[in-house]
């Protein structure tokens, strides 16, 4: 266990040589994103009693937001800016880094992708008249993630790569087309504030989540590109996690005031 905290130490000390470049930036942004899924996290779970029995699931889901897979991502990422400097902090010429936490991520998102649009149905508190709208939701989230993840790791402007990405785009679409349809009838019988808080998630996934195909394309503008699709998710992920909980929270708590 002292080799390998050494060995972390290393990194760690060789990696802030990168101080404010590309590649420093995106590190440092790792780390606060991971802080701030931790932190959400607890948050969620601390107020999950404080919320009615029926809404305490939603909570519970609100808090899933990766802590873990961040902290893992941000090693990688890490051990990638490490390996741009020698011994004595000197950059190599030429280095690059070879490895991102792109597996990582993906199985982060195909764990709490598919449970942030559980919360529309959770909300709504619909039972099993919900389970349509359920299995829809989240198949279209799986479709949407897988094929992303294969464009990913297909060759960066191929036909392949384009191809995935557009069928991803498409399940995207998908989702918000249900949001706009199905859960706006549903929303219609719903409290006020539950109401309220669901029309501005909507605008999450709508809105928020364009951040991510945009992340996607930045593979194609060059020498940073990679690095530049790493804070663009970073940033979406943090926008579209913890806020996202943040709005379904304001929501069940609003309800739980105006009963009291």
């Amino acid at each position: 266990m002292l080799i390998l905290a050494a060995s972390d130490m290393t990194s760690t000390m060789k990696a802030l040589n990168a101080g404010l470049s590309m590649e420093g930036v995106t590190m440092y942004l790792f780390w606060l994103s991971t802080v701030a899924m931790g932190a959400g996290a607890a948050y969620f779970w601390l107020q999950r009693k404080t919320v009615a029995k029926q809404y305490q699931t939603a909570m519970t889901v609100a808090g899933i937001i990766a802590a873990f897979h961040y902290w893992r991502m941000s090693g990688i990422y890490l051990e990638g800016v490490a390996s741009l400097f020698d011994d004595n902090g000197q950059r190599i010429a030429g280095a690059t880094i070879k490895q991102f936490p792109t597996t990582y991520r993906y199985i982060d998102w195909i764990i709490t992708v598919p449970l942030l649009v559980m919360e529309f149905p959770l909300l709504l508190n619909m039972g099993k008249k919900g389970g349509t709208l359920f299995r829809n939701l989240v198949l279209a989230a799986l479709v949407m993630l897988v094929t992303a993840w294969v464009a990913e790791e297909s060759p960066t402007g191929g036909q392949q790569w384009w191809t995935w990405y557009i069928v991803s785009c498409a399940a995207w679409l998908f989702i918000v087309y249900m949001l706009y349809t199905s859960v706006s009838t549903a929303m219609q019988s719903a409290p006020p504030s539950i109401a309220a808080s669901l029309s501005t998630m909507r605008l999450f996934v709508a809105v928020g989540w364009i951040i991510y195909p945009v992340g996607f394309l930045m593979a194609l503008s060059g020498t940073n590109g990679e690095s530049w699709r790493e804070v663009l998710y970073n940033i979406a992920d943090v926008i579209n996690k913890v806020f996202f909980g943040l709005v379904c929270y304001q929501g069940v708590k609003a309800l739980e005031e105006k009963k009291a």
